[in-house]
């Protein structure tokens, strides 16, 4: 599986790929053909990491970034209350007091 990241105007494209394992995530480089550099995998650490503030890293980053969003959309800001199980807990001597 892989999916297009950036096209530059040169022609190179990378593409953010899975292998058969699902955590086998990677980016592959497409260089263009006049060039003659190969295509590359790159490990998607090693390209994170490589941050050079290119086109194709804020695209990704973007890409990540609109996942992050769409997972938590509508989820809003969590509700304020007791802990869970908190409302059947006994209270302290101390709370016992302050509530007569």
């Amino acid at each position: 599986m892989r999916t297009p990241i950036h096209a530059n105007s040169n022609g190179d494209r990378w593409y953010l790929c899975r292998g058969d394992d699902p955590v086998d995530v990677f980016v592959f480089h497409e260089p263009n053909g006049p060039s003659g550099r190969m295509p590359s995998r790159i490990e998607l650490t090693a390209f994170l990491a490589s941050g050079s503030g290119s086109p194709e890293h804020r695209t990704l980053l973007t890409m990540i970034g609109s996942l992050v969003g769409a997972t938590h959309a509508g989820s809003g800001t969590p509700p304020r209350g007791p802990e869970a199980g908190a409302a059947g807990a006994e209270p302290t001597p101390g709370e016992a007091a302050a509530l007569t």
